[in-house]
């Protein structure tokens, strides 16, 4: 019997990762759910320790399925050096007093909130994770807002801690709007209609945003190609060393 050549057959190529918007994105989320943890056993009161803490969670789950996209996500979370995070240095600012925690979250909530809008609209592999999501984040600028308003036009004490909370991080939006490889997304709009937002509810509150650039005297914006303000280091070393400790440990 004549033989006959087997030809192998390739197997489709896998489809490419979107592996630079999944770290930005997912990188945003697990940071700041950190920072948010942070305030476990600390928040003023008992019913902003649960709302704080379903924050964290939801931004928790975002950060899983992001990262799930660009490779393994506890390694991408307990193994990578800080250099090799890409999120906004926004994110990784200190929780200062709860003044000052709000403030980055009206700033970033609002952000994702309109982002996540976007996205879901679009077709692309974040369009399920968006559409999903956009629900979440909705309640997370709800919760930003109403707590802008309370403090801004609450007490004297209130009101200043709140525009401290404000003019500090107001340098850190201007990256929250620097174009992501991957992402299908008007840049422009999403800024424009990010100013509208905040502004309105700032002035709601009887406060008032900085004045002069978005990023004020000094540019902040390099996040995004991992370079990091000096708080994050820390926050990392605290974040990674249970798994750091203990490699390959299983429970």
């Amino acid at each position: 019997m004549k033989s006959v050549p087997v030809t192998d057959t390739p197997a489709p190529a896998a489809e490419p990762r979107p592996a630079t918007a999944a770290l930005a994105l997912g990188d945003d989320a697990l940071v700041l759910s950190h920072r948010l943890g942070e305030w476990a056993g600390h928040a003023p009161v008992l019913e902003e320790e649960v709302a704080l803490a379903n924050i964290a969670l939801d931004l928790l789950g975002q950060a899983r399925t992001l990262l799930s996209l660009a490779g393994d996500e506890d390694e991408l979370a307990y193994l990578r050096e800080e250099r090799a995070f890409r999120n906004t240095q926004l994110v990784e600012q200190p929780n200062g007093d709860f003044a000052h925690t709000i403030a980055r979250q009206l700033y970033f909530s609002t952000y994702q909130h309109l982002l996540y809008g976007q996205l879901a609209a679009a077709e692309g592999p974040f369009a399920p994770l968006a559409g999903k999501a956009v629900k979440e984040v909705a309640y997370h600028r709800d919760h930003a807002e109403h707590w802008t308003l309370r403090l801004g036009d609450g007490t004297e004490e209130s009101h200043a801690r709140m525009q401290r909370g404000l003019d500090a991080l107001w340098r850190y939006t201007g990256e929250l709007f620097e174009p992501v490889e991957e992402l299908p997304v008007d840049w422009s709009a999403l800024r424009e209609g990010w100013l509208s937002a905040v502004t309105a509810v700032v002035e709601r509150a009887t406060l008032t945003l900085p004045s002069g650039p978005q990023n004020g005297a000094w540019t902040a914006g390099a996040g995004r190609q991992g370079i990091h303000t000096e708080p994050f280091g820390r926050m990392l070393a605290e974040m990674q060393h249970l798994h750091r400790s203990h490699p390959g440990a299983s429970w």
